[in-house]
């Protein structure tokens, strides 16, 4: 799911006219819970993204097919966003619009999203263990993991802000032990 800074930056205006609308219309609660399931949704079902990107499908099908898939699983201004990005030629950036959408929720609601990669799939607990760990040293009221399996990292994980990377895998351990060894055996 492409978000680069371009897409980004048309998607920006989009996201921020509809989070002031859905504020003013007190159904802030309801369209974020519809974005993150769609985003969610996205993430699992490539070909519905492929199908709204493709040019040579006319709105009208587009239009169509999103309110066949989200008419009456969403809330209706939902479904009248996506049917404005459809008539703007602007669904391909629906990916990038929800991902501004949600940052200016999180940031407004004072929650922040973190990308784990994890050598193997964690635990309720652990996830419990590692969102305390985080809330006690950012002081970030709710913490949002979004947590990918990468076994190359061969064990620990690496967490990623929009800042930083802070990375406890092994793979990164045995990187700095060779290069030392490396270092230790010039001399």
């Amino acid at each position: 799911m492409s978000k680069t800074p371009t897409d980004l930056k048309i998607a920006a205006p989009y996201a921020r006219a509809l989070f002031e609308f859905a504020c003013e219309a007190s159904i802030l609660h309801s369209i974020t819970a519809d974005f993150n399931n769609l985003y969610s949704l996205l993430g699992k079902t490539p070909d519905l993204m492929r199908y709204l990107k493709n040019p040579l499908v006319s709105s009208e099908a587009k239009t169509e097919i999103l309110y066949r898939v989200f008419k009456g699983r969403v809330n209706s201004e939902t479904v009248r966003f996506f049917d404005i990005l459809v008539k703007r030629n602007r669904i391909d950036l629906l990916v990038p619009i929800l991902h501004s959408y949600l940052e200016l929720v999180y940031k407004t609601a004072d929650v922040k999203e973190y990308e784990i990669q994890t050598a193997f799939p964690m635990t309720k607990f652990q996830k419990w263990k590692l969102i305390n760990k985080l809330k006690s040293l950012t002081g970030i009221r709710e913490i949002r993991l979004n947590i990918t399996v990468d076994d190359s990292l061969i064990g620990g994980f690496l967490i990623k802000t929009s800042s930083k990377v802070v990375d406890f895998s092994i793979k990164n351990r045995l990187e700095k032990l060779a290069k030392y060894l490396d270092t230790v055996l010039e001399i």
